[in-house]
């Protein structure tokens, strides 16, 4: 098997030396799109072979294997001219029918993200080097294609320290345990509406493979895993994972979720499960909070897409999300949003994280929020999650663990109140105008915690000072 990530951190090295990129995100946005469309066309070639009616929307000379796949093919001026003058201007005009079939389906696709992305690097030479290192991985060999499915984790990972581009990625522990918690079923739709790279549609569509005991049972998974998301390289690097986790036609809608009146939303685009970490702290674009009925309008995203969320959901469905405390507490709408939550849905679960589990990108409190439509909340159960012993926050390389979510599942369903664990009334929370922002009541107020090696250190300095000032009492002495 091609060694991948040597593969990868070639081509690196190779996008450093390029003039053209500036940045983590542009590196990525340019990887991206090169990934993009070697892992669509060796598809491609294999659905060709395997489906008699089906022919790729792609021109034969656009495709990767006319322009890219010989290594020794254009390179220089001539490659550059190619890429900026003809692959992207061809590719943004694809023609799309509007019937629903395979084809037209795929070429909607390149198309979107062809629109939304751009060639960066400045050097035709520097770009062959690229795409001879890509022409290494042949993405229709599984094992290939799963290892790399694999590594492409560790790309959209450096987006958390890629200045804004942070908020398109949460943590891969948040959204399994997010994903483990909701327990999405085989035949159930599962919606991100802020997908992002597409972190919990994976966590999803793993989840269902483990459930899958034929071949149609597998391929059912690809029509009921749905994502939206506005922010085109975004948009393609949640393509680009799906389609490295088997899904042929990912079912991404290249659109703002919150571009069209809620009343738009009818029963048939109701879900049965949501996992999704909703952009906080934005503000809303194009007046789109008028989209919303008067006593829920904010400029605050975070707000209107819980809203958006609860209308979503079936009867019964459920939901796990990422909420800043922010969005716990405040006066108003703000207020009358949690109201909402708690009479139309049960709200049986928030854990409260540290609040270095998105760092750098963000540093605020965040929270996970676990409901279920249909019956009012009658209590929450709240569960504070703190760091690792000997850990101070968490940082780019000391980032949270799923292994660190084991007490919680194993407290789940056995549910009693510890010093990390309380629950709180209804009454009370409507006594508190619905603040859902409840410190921990078994934490000591002012304790400060230490780790084992810091109170070593402590003592340790301790009996210093104690040395030091018993010798001075036996110079005084003498």
């Amino acid at each position: 098997m091609t060694n991948l990530k040597g593969t990868l951190d070639s081509i690196r090295k190779i996008m450093w030396q390029d003039t053209g990129l500036n940045g983590d995100a542009q590196r990525i946005e340019q990887l991206g799109w090169m990934l993009f469309f070697k892992i669509f066309s060796d598809k491609d070639k294999e659905l060709e072979l395997l489906n008699d009616n089906y022919t790729s929307p792609i021109p034969d000379e656009l495709h990767w294997d006319a322009w890219a796949g010989n290594d020794e093919g254009i390179t220089g001026d001539e490659l550059q001219e190619f890429v900026d003058r003809k692959l992207f201007q061809d590719l943004r005009n694809l023609p799309v029918n509007s019937t629903d079939d395979l084809r037209n389906k795929r070429a909607l696709i390149v198309r979107e993200v062809f629109e939304g992305n751009n060639n960066y690097m400045k050097s035709g030479i520097n770009i062959r080097k690229v795409l001879n290192k890509l022409n290494e991985i042949d993405f229709n060999i599984a094992k290939d294609r799963h290892a790399f499915g694999e590594l492409y984790e560790t790309i959209l990972k450096e987006l958390q320290s890629a200045g804004k581009s942070g908020e398109f990625y949460t943590p891969r522990a948040i959204t399994e345990f997010i994903c483990e918690m909701v327990n999405p079923l085989l035949g159930e739709k599962i919606l991100d509406p802020s997908c992002g790279t597409g972190g919990y549609l994976t966590a999803a569509i793993e989840h269902l493979k483990k459930q899958a005991n034929s071949v149609e049972e597998r391929q059912s998974i690809a029509e009921n895993i749905i994502g939206w998301e506005y922010k085109p390289l975004p948009y393609l690097l949640a393509t680009t994972n799906l389609i490295l986790h088997d899904i042929e036609v990912p079912k991404i809608s290249y659109r703002d979720s919150l571009d069209q009146p809620l009343s738009n939303y009818t029963n048939r685009h109701r879900v049965d499960a949501i996992l999704a970490n909703p952009p906080f702290g934005g503000i809303v674009a194009n007046n789109n909070e008028n989209n919303f009925p008067q006593s829920f309008r904010t400029k605050e995203s975070a707000d209107l897409f819980l809203v958006l969320m609860i209308h979503l959901l079936k009867q019964g469905g459920r939901a796990g999300i990422v909420l800043p405390d922010g969005s716990l507490t405040g006066d108003g709408v703000k207020q009358r949003v949690r109201q909402k939550l708690l009479e139309d849905c049960n709200l049986h679960t928030i854990i409260r994280l540290p609040n270095s589990v998105f760092q750098p990108y963000a540093t605020v409190a965040t929270n996970l929020l676990f409901f279920t439509k249909g019956e009012p909340t009658k209590e929450v159960w709240y569960y504070e999650h703190r760091l690792p012993e000997g850990q101070k926050s968490y940082s780019k390389t000391k980032t949270i663990q799923l292994k660190e979510f084991a007490p919680i599942k194993k407290w789940w369903n056995h549910r009693q109140e510890s010093d990390l664990c309380w629950k709180v009334s209804i009454d009370t929370l409507k006594e508190r105008g619905y603040d859902l922002d409840i410190k921990n009541p078994n934490r000591q107020e002012d304790a400060i915690e230490y780790s084992s090696a810091e109170l070593m250190q402590m003592l340790d300095k301790s009996f210093e000072k104690s040395a030091g000032l018993l010798a001075k009492l036996k110079e005084v002495l003498k």
